[in-house]
């Protein structure tokens, strides 16, 4: 029976890597999969998937108006469908994933940011975790060495921001995965 699986992280915690591990698994056993990311991350460039470790792959993109169950219906039933960057899905489009899962008995794993840099949930992310029969929690590390689970965002001299919009996208220049001690002393300087 198929499940919608939500793996989640800070920062530099592999979501990217494990999806594609995950997808390359399955195409190895003669399976169809289906990948999306965020059209609003255009970081490996636009419909591509990339991770740190320089793996790559190309996907299906994903606005805040995409009717996801429409499209994976009219692909022709994949074996799997994998969600990058899914903190950026609408709270309609996780319920969407839902219906694929619960309705088409394809299988759906997620993966994206659990909150912002300000430690609050991003919608897709709260509304992932609301319905997702699995949760799977990735791990980053701190600089101290703790379990990083938040995101601080940094200017160009590496100081931390507190304010602005909730989503900029950016990379290691613009992100630090951090414990929460250090995210709490970062909004208390």
């Amino acid at each position: 029976m198929a499940q919608l699986y939500f793996y989640y992280g800070a920062m530099n915690a592999g979501k990217s890597t494990t999806l594609l591990q995950a997808s390359f698994n399955y195409r190895e056993r003669g399976m169809r999969t289906m990948l999306w990311t965020a059209a609003v991350d255009d970081r490996a460039g636009v419909g591509r998937i990339g991770s740190r470790i320089g793996l790559e792959a190309e996907a299906s993109s994903f606005a805040t108006d995409t009717d996801l169950f429409a499209a994976i219906a009219a692909a022709g039933n994949p074996d799997c469908v994998l969600v990058d960057e899914a903190q950026f899905l609408s709270a309609s489009q996780v319920e969407q994933l839902a219906a694929v899962v619960d309705r088409l008995d394809i299988p759906v794993l997620a993966y994206g940011l659990r909150t912002d840099f300000q430690g609050q949930l991003f919608a897709g992310s709260q509304r992932l975790l609301a319905l997702a029969d699995k949760l799977v929690e990735l791990k980053a590390v701190c600089a101290c060495g703790r379990k990083a689970t938040m995101n601080l965002r940094v200017d160009a001299q590496g100081r931390p921001v507190m304010h602005g919009a909730q989503t900029e996208i950016g990379g290691n220049d613009r992100y630090v995965a951090v414990c929460r001690r250090h995210f709490s002393e970062a909004f208390a300087a």
